[in-house]
């Protein structure tokens, strides 16, 4: 696991953590209440390089004494199960309780993919930060004097704010391209656009890539990315869930690396850049 706060071009790089060198469960054995399932196949090798967090704690822990720990979580597949149909990707009220438990003691973020205020609506606590769209809708701190827009108002921090009319008409033609193709679905979510397609019949999968990335290669000003069952359109413009992440940290008032130790749980490959 790797961790680094930067608030500049060039980021620092927090040292990360050692994994033990042995041959005991802390690397993935499968003894001890080990969380490898017998029935996976080279499971126990791939685990032995990607350290279960889990069996890792801890190192996390013995990481985190005398640090201010800044937790940063994703939403769906994380916090809520992966689900057909995305209006329904409902938290449950132990997964809630447990997320407000651990922002009483440390800052949490919640960065998702997910319109901002979608996401709040789901998540339906006052005691953590939101950013949606990939980080480009983020609601800073009350407190962050960064956070102020230029008539001193304190909201949303959103560095595409300009895209907006564009990712519309984006949103339309979208809507056009995919229409025919059953079970495809648009989510708006303000600063970026999901593709769903979770319920398209499998032989219509590779149809529905290459018309959305026919249609965005012809858009300079948008990108196309992947996760589970959903293509992504973003605006052209350098900034992520990592991005958003640091910028948080900054905001927050934990810019000094020697005594942070932020911590993210993700599950999807957009969370990748927060990790890194």
């Amino acid at each position: 696991m790797g961790f680094q706060i930067t608030h500049s071009n060039k980021p620092k790089k927090v040292k990360p953590f050692s994994c033990p060198n042995n041959d005991d469960d802390n690397n993935g054995g499968t003894n001890g209440g080990s969380l490898i399932p017998d029935d996976v196949p080279g499971y126990a090798s791939w685990l032995g390089k990607h350290p279960s967090a889990l069996n890792m704690f801890d190192s996390i822990t013995k990481e985190a004494k005398g640090k201010k720990v800044v937790v940063f979580l994703d939403y769906d597949g994380t916090l809520s199960p992966i689900v057909d149909d995305p209006d329904k990707a409902f938290m449950s009220a132990e997964m809630r309780m447990a997320v407000r438990e651990v922002a009483k003691h440390f800052p949490t973020s919640i960065i998702s993919g997910r319109r901002r205020e979608r996401v709040k609506e789901f998540v339906q606590l006052s005691n953590v930060y939101y950013a949606g769209s990939h980080g480009l809708d983020i609601m800073a701190p009350p407190r962050a004097v960064k956070a102020c827009d230029k008539k001193g108002n304190e909201g949303a921090f959103q560095p595409a704010k300009l895209f907006l009319p564009a990712i519309q008409e984006m949103s339309i033609e979208l809507e056009d391209t995919i229409r025919e193709i059953q079970g495809a679905r648009i989510e708006d979510n303000k600063f970026c656009i999901s593709v769903h397609y979770r319920q398209v019949p499998p032989k219509d999968h590779e149809m529905l890539k290459e018309k959305v990335k026919s249609l965005v290669g012809n858009r300079p000003n948008f990108r196309l990315t992947e996760g589970k069952m959903v293509l992504e359109v973003r605006p052209s413009i350098e900034w992520n869930k990592g991005d958003a992440l640091n910028y948080l940290l900054d905001t927050l008032g934990f810019s000094n690396a020697k005594d942070v130790l932020p911590l993210y749980i993700g599950d999807d490959r957009t969370d990748e850049d927060a990790f890194k």
